[in-house]
């Protein structure tokens, strides 16, 4: 019980000083061993980190990264290669499209470390030589873009979209029609993944349609 005379509250506000001193040196010893936490654990290389090769535009690259890491980040923060967007970052607008062995994906939701040796197609890779491809060529004519930021989606979807025609896959349009043609209606359902938040869709198409006729 605390005593009512003057020595007595002297006594316990001793206390009381001593044990929050000893308390926020605690604290603050705590909260410098977190801070020392992810050095050490990276030092130790523990296994939330993996070494991968990602083959990215025909070039390896060795990285170590989190095992948590996206490929989008991977892509961006660590190769520099910032041709690939960042948009909703939950794979509904497909500006982060990339080419994954042949196959359109959503680069934010592809972690990093899935595709250690995949050959990984980026805007950046579309054009060979420093010429730009049929498709990059087709953007330009019909002038489908406007901002921009979801052109290299676009490129990379739409590129991938025409290989998978020309290789027979099926949309809903063709099987419910029998059309093995390429009409703008099938362009928009094969490229529906991809948001212009512009409102380009009219120009896309039809660059895409110029892409399509002149590889055939």
């Amino acid at each position: 019980m605390a005593r009512s005379d003057g020595h007595g509250i002297g006594i316990n506000r001793r206390v009381f000083l001593g044990t929050v001193a000893v308390a926020g040196a605690g604290l603050s010893m705590h909260a410098r061993a977190d801070e020392a936490a992810p050095e050490a654990k990276t030092a130790s290389g523990e296994p939330h980190s993996r070494r991968v090769t990602l083959q990215i535009n025909g070039t390896p690259h060795e990285l170590v990264v989190d095992t948590r890491t996206t490929l989008l980040d991977a892509l961006r923060n660590h190769l520099q290669l910032t041709g690939t967007k960042k948009g909703c970052d939950r794979g509904q607008c497909g500006a982060c499209t990339v080419i994954a062995d042949g196959r359109r994906i959503n680069s934010c939701l592809a972690l990093a470390v899935m595709y250690d040796g995949a050959q990984v197609v980026t805007v950046e890779g579309l054009g060979r030589q420093g010429e730009l491809s049929g498709l990059q060529q087709a953007f330009l004519d019909c002038d489908a873009l406007q901002c921009g930021y979801c052109t290299p989606g676009q490129l990379c979807s739409g590129t991938a979209m025409l290989e998978e025609v020309r290789h027979g896959a099926a949309s809903s349009l063709t099987v419910r029609d029998g059309n093995a043609g390429l009409s703008d209606a099938d362009i928009r359902e094969r490229m529906s993944g991809n948001i212009c938040r512009c409102g380009a869709y009219t120009n896309i198409v039809a660059a895409v349609r110029q892409a399509a006729g002149k590889d055939a």
